[in-house]
């Protein structure tokens, strides 16, 4: 591989690399996908083993390929969405190596970049789509030491409640991930808690359609990063057991005992911020407005949808949300793990260019970053709101490969 030059080199083999790869074949542009493990490797061992996709497999794949095994309404296991991925590479045959990972990427002098390799290997290319996604370090803030004597994993290494030790299980971060592995736990007979931040809770179904129908009829997958701007609020979604709505006072009738944002630890007692009412509110706020801009919506239409009045009925409050713990002992309480379902921080630090905001992600417009030849894909919001989705990479693919394959102006 040394001194190989490309037209188009792409780094990393999941959804935005492949899509890339065959936007490019289908423009008959010379390019390389490098991938460091295996074509779609996150979604085999970065999950957990009972993971699901979180979209239905009409929705969350591309548009000229179904699942093998998952029906139309399914939420696809994590090992079939892998092999899809893979199944979808092979299909176009784009140029794919493996196990081989790229170490530095800086632009030459004469405009082309350079690549090297873990190998000592180098390669040329006059354009590079960085498509190693958003999930690259997992981020676990400083709050409990470990001399705690607790067993501290983030949600990227959790697996199954059995690779946890006896006892009580904390998780931290109520998005979808902090959701479905709280769930598990207490399914499986696990005393767990679980610290609830501020989120977006839509329907999972709603009149007979699922809630990612509602919101592409309803103009959100195509809003804007500007109009989605502000701080990130995670969404509360899951796909797990046949799919169904977030809904936390549930989570807490069944046993989970929810708590606020976790801010301190001392002597063996965790904080937490007495804002889980106002925040469980705000979720219940956001929720209801989705469902009465579907019901707008599906009376401008004229939709024959059926009305389901039910939905907008809000439970009671479990005794965790009426009166909610500040504090909590961990050790009289039996808790001896604690999850952090806390997201993920950019590592660009191979890539020598001067493109990188303060907070390490790359400065951008719907991917073509100022450094010409430069792209980034898959990242949440690169475009719009669908942009981290399968489907939704398929389209920002199009869009820089259309970029790559224009004609110079003379």
């Amino acid at each position: 591989m040394h001194g190989e030059h490309v037209e188009t080199l792409i780094i990393g083999g999941g959804q935005a690399g492949i899509a890339a790869s065959a936007h490019l074949t289908r423009r008959g542009r010379p390019h390389l996908v490098i991938e460091r493990a295996r074509l779609a490797e996150h979604w085999r061992t970065r999950r957990w083993d009972s993971l699901v996709a979180n979209g239905p497999a009409w929705h969350d794949r591309f548009p000229d390929q179904t699942f093998a095994v998952t029906g139309p309404d399914g939420f696809a296991p994590k090992e079939e969405v892998a092999d899809y991925l893979e199944r979808y590479a092979a299909c176009f045959g784009g140029p794919v190596r493996t196990g081989v990972e790229i170490t530095q990427v800086a632009r030459g002098a004469d405009g082309r970049f350079v690549a090297q390799t873990d190998a000592g290997e180098t390669l040329t290319a006059s354009n590079v789509i960085v498509a190693t996604g958003a999930f690259h370090n997992p981020v676990i803030p400083p709050l409990i030491p470990a001399e705690a004597g607790m067993t501290q994993i983030h949600s990227a290494d959790y697996r199954n409640p059995g690779q946890l030790p006896a006892g009580g299980v904390l998780v931290i971060g109520a998005g979808s991930s902090g959701v479905q592995i709280a769930d598990e736990l207490n399914r499986a007979g696990r005393r767990t808690w679980l610290a609830v931040g501020p989120h977006s809770r839509p329907p999972r179904r709603y009149r007979g359609r699922d809630f990612v129908w509602w919101l592409g009829v309803l103009g959100k997958w195509d809003q804007k990063p500007v109009e989605t701007g502000g701080p990130h609020v995670t969404i509360a979604v899951s796909g797990a057991h046949g799919g169904h709505t977030v809904d936390f006072r549930a989570l807490g009738h069944a046993g989970i005992t929810l708590v606020g944002r976790a801010t301190g630890f001392a002597e063996g007692r965790l904080t937490f911020a007495d804002d889980l009412p106002a925040t469980i509110a705000a979720g219940d706020a956001d929720y209801l407005a989705t469902l009465r801009e579907a019901d707008a919506y599906a009376l401008r239409a004229g939709l024959d949808l059926p009305p389901e009045p039910e939905a907008h009925r809000i439970g009671p409050d479990p005794d965790c949300i009426a009166d909610p713990a500040t504090t909590l002992d961990l050790a009289a309480a039996g808790i001896t793990s604690v999850v952090w379902a806390t997201g993920y921080a950019f590592d660009f630090g191979w890539i020598d260019c001067a493109v990188f905001n303060p907070d390490g992600s790359p400065r951008h417009t719907c991917g073509i970053s100022p450094v010409p030849g430069l792209y980034f894909l898959g990242l949440p919001g690169l475009s719009r709101r669908a942009s981290a989705f399968i489907w939704g990479v398929w389209h920002d693919a199009a869009y820089l490969a259309d970029h790559i394959a224009a004609p110079v102006a003379a």
